[in-house]
């Protein structure tokens, strides 16, 4: 299956991404979504619901989240403020060979990190902690201590044994609502722009009609409406951010047919009208 998110992450030599995430955030509000890369979710203030498949923890101030590879994560924030980092691990190949074995083998699933990790005063919250501090501060030499920061936490993962393996795990079978999720995801942010129905949805989930509205809530706790409306405008909020394109042909690239309609939901979600969005919002 084709993964959820393409996106390029940093540069091409350097592929990670930090996002400092408050109310005013386009992806406050992070809906169900999975990529290939590593991700780890930091709380800052508050609290985060987090679901990572069907495991749920709530995270608070200090607790850390490491979020697989293909893991169909989403979260939901209660007064919080939390700090993400996303990165390809295999660009921490190198030659020595036990290093590369431990790290495709995360990248592959044949090893999974443990996800939760509670705040402590321990070597593995000082690393990630010092791998969220370079890349928010991001001095001259930020680069190299943010990648010596990524292999300690490797090597501390390695060292305190803080994953499982899944190869000889005969009891391991794939969750085929995960496999069905996933396929409805793709579908509507692939053709989030388009007028889709829940007929649409329903087929590409491979679930009959009447019974597709009742499991997509189950597992994404919104309807399938909710889901793609808040979508659009997640997207419109990035295309408000980083494009010189007017509201009104924002509105209609994002799947909008109404242009009041979609003003009224960006304020809803957003609280905020998307023109003043615009003018607050750091390019």
């Amino acid at each position: 299956m084709a993964y959820n998110e393409l996106e390029q992450r940093g540069t091409s030599d350097f592929p990670v991404e930090f996002f400092h995430i408050d109310e005013h955030h386009p992806r406050y509000h992070m809906s169900a979504h999975w990529h290939s890369e590593i991700e780890l979710v930091r709380v800052l203030e508050g609290h985060l619901e987090i679901k990572l498949n069907n495991n749920e923890y709530l995270a608070g101030p200090g607790d850390i989240v490491f979020v697989n590879s293909e893991t169909l994560h989403q979260a939901i924030p209660d007064e919080c403020v939390y700090e993400c980092i996303v990165f390809h691990i295999n660009f921490l190949y190198n030659d020595t060979l036990s290093c590369r074995y431990f790290i495709e083998s995360i990248l592959s699933g044949g090893n999974v990190v443990n996800e939760f990790h509670p705040l402590k005063n321990d070597e593995f919250h000082k690393a990630a902690g010092d791998a969220f501090h370079h890349l928010s501060c991001q001095s001259s030499g930020y680069k190299f201590k943010t990648i010596a920061a990524f292999y300690m936490l490797l090597g501390i993962i390695a060292d305190e044994h803080m994953y499982h393996s899944t190869v000889n795990d005969k009891t391991l079978v794939v969750d085929k609502n995960i496999v069905k999720l996933k396929k409805v995801l793709s579908y509507m942010r692939e053709n989030y722009n388009k007028n889709i129905t829940l007929e649409d949805m329903a087929k590409t989930a491979g679930i009959s009609f009447k019974y597709f509205g009742t499991f997509f809530k189950n597992m994404t706790r919104k309807t399938p409406i909710d889901y793609l409306i808040e979508y659009r405008i997640e997207k419109a909020s990035r295309k408000l951010l980083h494009t010189d394109m007017s509201v009104t042909d924002i509105a209609y690239s994002c799947g909008f047919n109404d242009l009041s309609y979609f003003i009224k939901t960006f304020k809803k979600i957003n609280k905020i009208s998307p023109g003043k969005f615009r003018k607050k919002q750091p390019k």
